[in-house]
């Protein structure tokens, strides 16, 4: 396996945590995650997402008088074409990243319900010295 933690405040191969023969790292250290990567990441996807809200109506209102003078040309259809395409593209990116704010969030607190299950899990052994 491979890849890195912090430790103890230190950078560490996971490989060297507690394989064969290992001491697990020391001693008392404790492999520890943050939300606040997690959270930043959706709060961004939720900043994306209402910044592309008004550029709809920008577009319409980018477009308004276009049709003036422009009877019975073709590339007057091309331009209703792309900016249709345009405005597809806009929801669905409004769409991803409001549906990515959710699912970065659930991550963050998925793990936080992890780490406790998991100290949970070993507070038998805590209590009866085995955790020291």
């Amino acid at each position: 396996m491979s890849g890195v933690a912090v430790v103890g405040g230190q950078r560490q191969r996971l490989s060297d945590l507690g394989g064969a023969g290992g001491d697990g790292g020391g001693g008392r250290d404790e492999l520890k995650h943050s939300d606040g990567p997690w959270m930043r990441a959706a709060g961004g996807a939720e900043a994306l997402h209402t910044q592309l809200g008004p550029v709809k109506s920008e577009l319409n209102t980018a477009h308004e008088g276009v049709v003036t003078g422009t009877a019975g040309l073709d590339a007057l259809a091309e331009l209703g074409a792309v900016r249709e395409s345009w405005e597809r593209r806009i929801e669905a990116a409004r769409g991803e990243c409001r549906s990515l704010a959710g699912k970065l969030r659930d991550v963050a607190r998925a793990q936080g319900e992890t780490d406790e299950a998991v100290r949970q899990s070993f507070a038998p052994v805590a209590a009866r010295g085995g955790g020291q």
